[in-house]
């Protein structure tokens, strides 16, 4: 995990593994967003199997499942948020910068 705030100033020799730290983090959140969105899309099969159903039972539980992983994602993307600020303000702390920042 990062310092907290309220901590010392890292050494230089960690500074380099502090931000490679976040950007793990960062990209993990980013990876995790990418499945739970791609998982939106992708009901056809249920359990491994191909089932066949009635549109009046599919609706009400693929209403339930689409509202979860919203919510889910939802969360993620929060919590990517707050991490990216947090690496944000840490940088500016310590000075780092970054001469090519790939995007998100």
């Amino acid at each position: 995990m990062p310092p907290k705030p309220a901590q010392q100033k890292p050494n230089p020799q960690e500074v380099p593994m502090i931000f490679q730290r976040y950007r793990t983090e960062l990209q993990n959140l980013a990876q995790k967003i990418g499945e739970i969105e791609s998982e939106m899309d992708e009901h056809a099969l249920i359990g491994g199997t191909l089932v066949k159903r009635n549109v009046t039972d599919v609706v009400p539980s693929l209403e339930t499942n689409y509202n979860g992983i919203k919510e889910v994602l939802d969360g993620l993307v929060k919590s990517y948020k707050a991490k990216e600020g947090e690496f944000e303000k840490w940088r500016e702390e310590m000075g780092v910068q970054v001469s090519h920042q790939p995007h998100p």
